[in-house]
């Protein structure tokens, strides 16, 4: 072999060499990722808990800046709109030029528009990214998830054949799989009605959602969310936030009975006059 022979064979075993440690190291740092995160005794990992997002997504989940709020004159700055670099990857979501048009007339009024000023359930992504903590429950066959927000839940069907819901809700109907240590979750059958936040951002009948729960840590996880919905958007798009692990010794879920706050919206025009309004602070 000669020496030009000999030093190409050293430098490609080197880089071989420097592949496999590289490959190593990130597969280490992988593992590492995901000790201290429970487990059942299947081996999965254990979302129970009370979980969390630190998101403004909740006003709108593109980017956008700080903005005055409802009624400004009488609360000032306890209404306004605080600025977020918003959550889709990309920025902005790829509606079409009809539901873009759809988009803006939410818009006007959309304090009133919003389904949750009236109390409804928010569908989902949006349940995951109010600012309202969540329940996890987890067993080997269904997974659930009760929100604080309107007493919302759902259920998550785990590796069991796929059943179509029959009528359409405002949690949808989800079916789960395992993808190695990520929770793969297809949400189909959701409300037409429920939008993505409080800017009018909305969907069709048409849309399907796959979540991603992927554990980050001992009390992180990471959620992904990609919306396909050919009547309203031109391509699937994604949102993308980190959950957080409420840790607070004897933490635990409240009851939010949101009905009560929404009864003098939805129906005091109805009240007979002279009749009180109980507990509405006057």
């Amino acid at each position: 072999m000669t020496v030009v022979k000999k030093g190409l064979v050293m430098k490609n075993l080197k880089n071989k060499m420097l592949s496999v440690l590289v490959l190593s190291l990130f597969a280490a740092g992988a593992s590492a990722q995901l000790d201290g995160f429970p487990r059942t005794p299947s081996g999965k990992p254990d979302f129970s808990g009370i979980w969390q997002a630190m998101t403004k997504a909740h006003y709108d989940i593109e980017p956008h800046a700080a903005a005055y709020g409802p009624h400004p004159g009488q609360m000032g700055a306890l209404s306004a709109i605080p600025g977020s670099q918003g959550i889709i990857e990309g920025g902005r979501i790829p509606y079409t030029e009809a539901a873009r048009r759809q988009r803006d007339e939410n818009r006007i009024g959309a304090i009133d528009k919003d389904p949750l000023t009236k109390c409804y359930m928010p569908g989902v992504p949006r349940a995951n990214y109010l600012p309202f903590p969540f329940q996890i429950v987890q067993s080997t066959e269904v997974i659930l998830i009760a929100y604080e927000f309107a007493e919302s839940n759902r259920i998550l069907y785990v590796d069991q054949p796929e059943i179509q819901s029959q009528v359409d809700a405002w949690m949808g109907h989800s079916n789960a799989e395992w993808d190695g240590d990520t929770l793969v979750v297809r949400v189909t059958g959701q409300m037409p009605d429920t939008w993505f936040d409080r800017s009018g951002n909305h969907h069709s009948w048409e849309m399907v959602v796959e979540e991603r729960w992927t554990p980050m840590g001992p009390n992180h996880v990471q959620y992904e969310a990609t919306m396909t919905d050919p009547n309203t958007y031109t391509q699937p798009w994604k949102v993308t936030f980190p959950l957080y692990r409420h840790v607070a010794k004897n933490y635990q879920l409240l009851e939010f009975k949101c009905a009560e706050f929404a009864e003098e919206y939805l129906y005091g025009e109805w009240r007979k006059e002279g009749t009180p309004i109980g507990n509405l602070p006057q």
